[in-house]
């Protein structure tokens, strides 16, 4: 239980702002599960301090809570058909996968093309910090989304 409580730390206090975070704690438990007491104590021990010391952020807390309030009001939306999968030649005479953009294809792999479905078009949901990796996380959304729009 303690554990399960630990992780939930893990993903809503810390979270991207450093992502390594949930491997130190996993790491930590499955090295004291291998030592036992007291060897193990330090592993725990050693992950605490890290825990403590990392850099903090909710942000992806935040995000899946606000996907879910997002679902709840509009209902589950379907997916855009330029983005589905066309294996069957039916499939593909529903236009399923038409106009889709490879974006591998495309300067930096990057393309601008919509994703979410019409009625969600403009939400974003993940807004990272500015703290620990989340703010080389935010950086690379933000020159992303500047070559979307510029072409």
């Amino acid at each position: 239980m303690i554990l399960w409580h630990g992780i939930q730390l893990i993903d809503r206090a810390i979270g991207n702002a450093d992502p390594n975070a949930l491997n130190v704690a996993l790491n930590a438990v499955e090295a004291f599960r291998f030592l036992g007491h007291p060897e193990g104590d330090l592993a725990l021990l050693q992950a605490a301090v890290y825990l403590a010391t990392a850099p903090k952020s909710n942000s992806l807390y935040q995000a899946i809570e606000s996907v879910k309030r997002v679902i709840n009001e509009t209902g589950v939306q379907p997916v855009p058909y330029h983005i589905r999968n066309a294996p069957t030649k039916l499939m593909k005479n529903l236009g399923y996968g038409k106009n889709y953009k490879y974006a591998h294809n495309f300067k930096n792999a990057i393309v601008s093309q919509e994703y979410l479905p019409d009625k969600l078009r403009g939400y974003r949901f993940y807004e990272p910090t500015d703290r620990g990796y989340e703010r080389t996380i935010k950086r690379l959304l933000e020159t992303w989304q500047k070559q979307k729009d510029n072409g």
